[in-house]
């Protein structure tokens, strides 16, 4: 694997931090030319000059061209790890779906309407979706982002069905909890469900590395997630029923 990534061009988007920030310095470490993207043009500028890297700060869903023309004209693997944390109920606000909706889901739907064409001529290209556990389970106090992470999951399995045979790799990564400004923000759900297990941003960066080594589409950086969609697919009353009484056990902890 780290043959195949020497020498790439890697773009990572919401790379001036956090999951990002990891995935950007460990593709640098291994000897890829990398894009540095985030919102924020001062944290992507900073991450760049840390590990020799180019920032093409903004949106993530329109710095594809810009990324690729910093790369020389080809980008081989595309990290869509830009992502909000949306929580809120039914009743949140429509921007507030709006948002989570461009941002987890969208953002990597207009990358991929960009990459694929050239992707397909070349037979080869690596697409990366930081997508979340939330993606395969749920997350209490949080219906914007656990139902556009199902999203981005779905769009990640639809992309690997559809071009594998044409030589287009696709990874979903799935963590819980990762140390980072985002599991702050999640507050007391977080507290509760997220943070007693919570791993650090290299550990995703080191999952991904493992599951490109060995070809695997769904990266688990809990592996215990593994049992829990199990357990979801098998039995999806009995695993309502136990989200349930963390939702019951939230609510009375105020």
């Amino acid at each position: 694997m780290v043959e195949a990534v020497r020498g790439a061009g890697v773009v990572v988007t919401g790379a001036g931090g956090g999951i990002g920030a990891a995935l950007a310095r460990r593709f640098a470490a291994e000897g890829a030319r990398v894009v540095v993207n985030d919102l924020d043009a001062d944290r992507a500028k900073s991450v760049a000059e840390e590990i020799g890297g180019t920032a093409v700060p903004g949106d993530a869903s329109a710095i594809v061209t810009d990324a690729r023309e910093a790369l020389g004209g080809t980008v081989d693997i595309y990290c869509a790890n830009a992502g909000v944390g949306s929580g809120g109920s039914e009743a949140a606000d429509e921007s507030v779906w709006a948002l989570a909706w461009d941002v987890n889901v969208m953002a990597h739907v207009r990358a991929a309407h960009t990459l694929i064409p050239d992707w397909l001529e070349r037979g080869s290209g690596r697409f990366v979706s930081t997508v979340s556990a939330a993606g395969l389970l749920t997350m209490i106090g949080a219906a914007p982002y656990s139902v556009t992470k199902h999203g981005a999951y779905a769009f990640a399995e639809w992309l690997s069905l559809t071009y594998r045979h044409r030589g287009i790799k696709v990874h979903a990564v799935c963590p819980q909890g990762v140390r980072t400004d985002m599991l702050d923000a999640t507050g007391s759900a977080g507290d509760l469900v997220l943070k007693p297990t919570a791993i650090e941003p290299r550990d995703v960066a080191d999952a991904l590395f493992e599951g490109m080594a060995e070809d695997r589409f769904l990266i688990l950086p809990h592996p215990e997630v593994a049992g829990y969609y199990q357990a979801r697919a098998g039995d999806p009353d009995r695993w309502l029923a136990t989200m349930n009484h963390i939702q019951q056990k939230w609510e009375a902890a105020g």
